[in-house]
């Protein structure tokens, strides 16, 4: 069983830094769960920064403890966790970046761990998602995000974080049908932005809508839309308002408050969670108390809990 140094014993500030202080083996060895880092910002399309993202969450981790009471839920302990490091990748490259975090993720599902990524610009959301459907087929698919992703090109180019979602569509990595994605908010460059989700089949519930959700409203709906099927879910930080979280890259006024974020992923409890990220957190723009790293660290720990929820 693989659990976090204890605090009690040695001072949270001591150590090096791994995902809530958790052993750092790239090998897996037996773990449930391995949390890895994707530190590349090649695919953005405004502020860069989010390649030293992982580094950010991995510091903000150090004050989690083992025990979830919002879920009474014993997390490390109960799940054995791992931090595998991190994902090569190739400055300047995305398509050779997106081979490498692909073949990095798929060796952790091989040794039968679910893998857990931390942003990172959520372009390598799609070598994750290549590699979990390597493994099971196309998966169900949630993001929460200010944006959908799924436009066509960016200046003539088909790779980029504005655009993974409608690759992964085109390369059947996720079945549409069973797939959601919410939060979307802020100024578009027409109707179509939107309507383009239901040309492809994935629901898109905007935030102006899905703020009227209760959290209880939310885990019936998702899980009735992706039944028992394999899920990836992908939490982009920029689903949180700027207010709280403003080290990201590409931020949107008027969104959701970390407490609402945190129950709607907490609402997710029975779900077939065979992958998960957190992205886009870029702590150069973040305050100095680091609270939007601290908000992905959290998601994290509750992405963790689900899975010990499952296990139990």
């Amino acid at each position: 069983m693989h659990e976090p140094t204890d605090a009690l014993a040695a001072p949270r500030f001591t150590g090096i830094r791994t995902f809530a202080r958790l052993p750092h083996l790239p090998e897996i060895d037996g773990a449930d769960a391995a949390i890895f880092g994707m530190p590349w910002d090649g695919g953005t399309s405004f502020r860069s920064g989010a390649r030293f993202g992982p580094e950010a969450i991995r510091s903000a981790s150090a004050l989690l403890r083992p025990y979830n009471p919002a879920q009474r839920q014993m997390v490390f302990g109960h799940l054995s966790c791992v931090d595998a490091g991190d994902a090569p990748t190739v400055p300047g490259y995305i398509e050779e970046t997106l081979t490498r975090i692909e073949a990095y993720a798929a060796g952790i599902i091989a040794q039968g761990a679910v893998p857990i990524g931390l942003g990172g610009d959520h372009s390598v959301a799609l070598a994750e998602l290549r590699a979990v459907a390597k493994q099971h087929g196309p998966v169900a698919y949630v993001q929460v995000d200010a944006h959908h992703d799924l436009w066509d090109s960016y200046n003539g180019k088909p790779y980029n974080h504005g655009t993974f979602a409608k690759r992964a569509i085109e390369e059947g990595l996720i079945d549409p049908a069973r797939s959601f994605q919410g939060g979307q908010r802020g100024s578009l460059y027409g109707p179509e932005d939107y309507e383009v989700a239901a040309e492809l089949g994935i629901e898109l519930v905007p935030w102006l809508d899905l703020r009227s959700w209760t959290p209880e409203h939310f885990g019936e709906h998702i899980r009735d839309r992706v039944g028992d099927a394999p899920l990836f879910l992908s939490f982009d930080i920029d689903f949180v308002d700027p207010g709280l979280c403003p080290g990201t890259g590409t931020p949107e006024i008027g969104g959701p408050t970390g407490e609402q974020a945190l129950d709607l992923v907490r609402a997710l409890r029975g779900v077939n969670l065979v992958g998960a990220d957190v992205v886009e957190v870029a702590p150069q723009y973040d305050s100095p108390g680091q609270h939007t790293a601290l908000m992905a660290a959290n998601v994290v720990y509750e992405l963790l809990t689900l899975l010990a929820i499952a296990k139990a």
